[in-house]
């Protein structure tokens, strides 16, 4: 797993704790974002705890908006902002 990712899932697993969210279990590049476990609130603190520990808001600096559907993609978007 990248660096990047467990990263990701980290902040994740706080957002559900401080949003009193659920994740769902084994998430992996396939699982759903809307399925996950986290609602778009908890999406919004996702991004913005994202911004803080990696110093990158990549959907404030999108000239298309691009809404990642998996795990996977959302990770894509990150790697690709912060390269």
């Amino acid at each position: 797993m990248s660096e990047l990712k467990q990263t990701i899932l980290t902040s994740m697993e706080h957002v559900a704790l401080i949003a009193d969210c659920t994740l769902v279990e084994n998430i992996s590049d396939d699982t759903v974002l809307l399925q996950s476990g986290l609602d778009s609130l908890g999406f919004a603190m996702l991004v913005a705890q994202l911004e803080e520990e990696l110093g990158v808001d990549p959907f404030s600096e999108m000239e298309l908006a691009v809404y990642p559907r998996t795990l996977g993609e959302f990770v894509n978007v990150y790697s690709n902002a912060l390269s």
